[in-house]
């Protein structure tokens, strides 16, 4: 499994590149957007980029634009800014997933593994006698379907597709709303909150983390 990494800071490209070939990840590595470019074009076996947006030639809002033009490669992008602008104009390019700087190596290899699931064309996942049909569109609990709301479906498959992963409030809202409004925690808090009351059984799933948000948790 093939992983670019990119950043103008070598420092960086070196740890990142060590926890991942302890993962058994083959690594790339560029440190500018032209040469993410010119490996792109050369290599098709890349399954994921470790993007930094602040390069030189090239930053990396432009890199995944031109990226996006001929390939749906999974991208992860890495800034050392947390401005919300930064992150919706990436979500609106076709990126992945968002990780501000500083960050922790062992974070960036969880998100590298929960896109890589996540963009993985499953048709189905199961826990126990609950089913998620992702081509049918369908929540089942014992061959019963549940009654979910077009969200709180989303909702779920971010959760199941980023287990174990804390996802804020903030990050929740950008991915599957788009955008930002006043009552931002009350939408979340209220969605999820249907979201564990149609789950019965296992509304405990969705883990409350204090201070921050979710996250989805089989023990």
């Amino acid at each position: 499994m093939k992983v670019l990494i990119v950043d103008d800071e070598k420092l960086i490209r070196d740890v990142l590149k060590e926890y991942a070939i302890h993962e058994k990840y083959e690594v790339l590595e560029a440190a500018n957007g032209i040469e993410v470019i010119d490996k792109i074009k050369k290599d098709k076996d890349i399954k994921i980029i470790i993007l930094d947006i602040m390069m030189p030639k090239m930053d990396g809002f432009e890199v995944a634009k031109e990226i996006r033009k001929t390939s749906d490669v999974p991208i992860i992008m890495l800034s050392a800014r947390g401005e919300e602008y930064d992150k919706l104009q990436g979500f609106d390019l076709g990126i992945d997933d968002y990780i501000t700087k500083p960050f922790s190596p062992k974070e960036v290899m969880a998100r590298i593994k929960a896109v890589l699931k996540r963009t993985k064309k499953e048709d189905k996942f199961v826990y126990k006698d609950l089913c998620i049909d992702y081509q049918g569109h369908t929540v089942k609990i014992k061959d019963k379907e549940l009654k979910l709301t077009p969200k709180e479906y989303d909702l779920l498959v971010y959760f199941v597709n980023n287990q174990n992963i804390a996802l804020s409030r903030e990050q929740l809202l950008s991915t599957l709303w788009g955008y930002d409004f006043f009552g931002e925690d009350r939408t979340i808090d209220t969605h999820i909150k249907m979201l564990r009351n149609n789950l019965g059984k296992y509304r405990n799933l969705i883990v409350t983390v204090r201070g921050l948000g979710y996250k989805f948790e089989i023990k």
